[in-house]
């Protein structure tokens, strides 16, 4: 299949110019003048016109639990379709399949339906899985449910592994409880991103993980100690360590637009990613939401449990980069955060880049932030549909 898309805008080095892109076999083959020589074309089977608006590289979400009333943890194929069509829909064509602390059943069943999917998914690709937790600090718990929070416990890690695979990518976990570091010793022997958060850990605590091999931080700033000048913390130790990458989720709620340029201005768009971590409330709206065994209650679009505590988001990646814009970050950084910066991070070096050579997961984008078309290894999702 050879397809062009023409008359978009896209960033080469670091200007907005005109393009086309002319895609073959799930790839990018070159991309060309906004009007491309017959010769570039005569031969393609589709020519797509963009009119002129924003072509980015497929976003790539690390971190999100469900949407369209479906939650990953129900064990079912059917949930885990529903959040990979929502990613499709709102500019994502990669994603991280990310659990809560459950039961060690719970959680298996959750990876078998995830490894169901995989090669199958109606719409964006799943690159991997995240798990967060149960290794977690009940002390920041967030939204975690206590009942199933424990201590590392490699025994119970190789059946987690023995089920998954090589589909685990990235594990959050609290590195200062008893057995942290030697958890990181073991993820890290299995090429998985060692992620931190639900963490009561102090500077020299959260200094040593990083030491050890820890390389990044989940929802940073939220489940996690407040940067004190005598008590620096978590944060501060991850926002001086040039090694470490840091997600943000840009909804106006989690971070205040402050804090969102503070963290761009200290780790740049290479060491900071926008995440949705998303509930099942994503793309459906304000309502009662059961979500990790709590009560949930959406109001606004803001997602708690009855105490108030936040519970995820509903954001979603399209609506996170317009934020992150409106924030006050730049348009090319705010899209590098969303696709190039995770691809690098999960280490999917053909993915995140409009450049020949690279999948052609990309999206195409209105004036206000609105999915256009995604498409996936050069197929467009919308038209799939029809």
């Amino acid at each position: 299949m050879k397809t062009i898309i023409s008359n978009v805008a896209v960033f080469r080095e670091g200007t907005l110019t005109p393009a086309s892109i002319r895609v073959e076999a799930g790839k990018i083959k070159a991309v060309l003048p906004p009007n491309p020589a017959p010769e570039d074309v005569q031969d393609a089977d589709t020519i797509l016109d963009g009119q002129r608006r924003l072509l980015i590289p497929g976003m790539i979400d690390v971190h999100i639990h469900g949407a369209h009333n479906r939650d990953m943890m129900d064990g079912t194929t059917t949930s885990i379709q529903a959040v990979s069509r929502a990613c499709a829909e709102t500019g994502c064509t990669g994603f991280l399949a990310t659990s809560v602390s459950s039961s060690l059943d719970d959680l298996l069943a959750m990876i078998r339906s995830v490894k169901q999917v995989v090669g199958h998914e109606e719409g964006a690709r799943i690159v991997g899985i995240h798990l967060e937790g149960p290794y977690l600090n009940v002390a920041r718990k967030g939204m975690q449910n206590p009942q199933h929070l424990r201590h590392p416990n490699l025994r119970e890690l190789e059946l987690i592994f023995r089920e998954a695979e090589d589909l685990i990518k990235m594990v959050t976990i609290a590195p200062e409880l008893p057995g942290g570091i030697e958890l990181i010793h073991d993820l890290l022997r299995r090429n998985v991103v060692v992620a931190v958060a639900h963490s009561d850990a102090t500077y020299e605590e959260a200094q040593l993980a990083f030491r050890e091999g820890a390389t990044h931080i989940t929802h940073c700033f939220n489940a996690m100690p407040s940067i004190h000048h005598r008590a620096p913390g978590l944060v501060t130790a991850a926002l001086e360590n040039d090694r470490v990458s840091v997600q943000a989720i840009v909804d106006g709620v989690h971070l205040h637009p402050g804090i969102v340029r503070l963290m761009h201005k200290i780790k740049g768009p290479d060491l900071m990613v926008l995440t949705t971590d998303a509930l099942q409330a994503m793309g459906v709206g304000d309502g009662d939401y059961v979500f990790g065994g709590h009560p949930v209650t959406v109001r606004e679009g803001i997602a708690r449990l009855q105490d108030g505590t936040l519970a995820s988001s509903t954001v979603t990646m399209n609506r996170s980069l317009k934020l992150s814009v409106a924030f006050g970050i730049p348009l090319e950084d705010s899209i590098r955060m969303c696709s190039a910066t995770p691809a690098s991070i999960l280490q999917l070096n053909e993915t995140g880049r409009i450049e020949a050579g690279f999948d052609a997961d990309l999206v195409l984008l209105d004036d206000n932030f609105e999915v256009v078309e995604t498409f996936i290894k050069g197929v467009p999702y919308r038209a799939a549909l029809r």
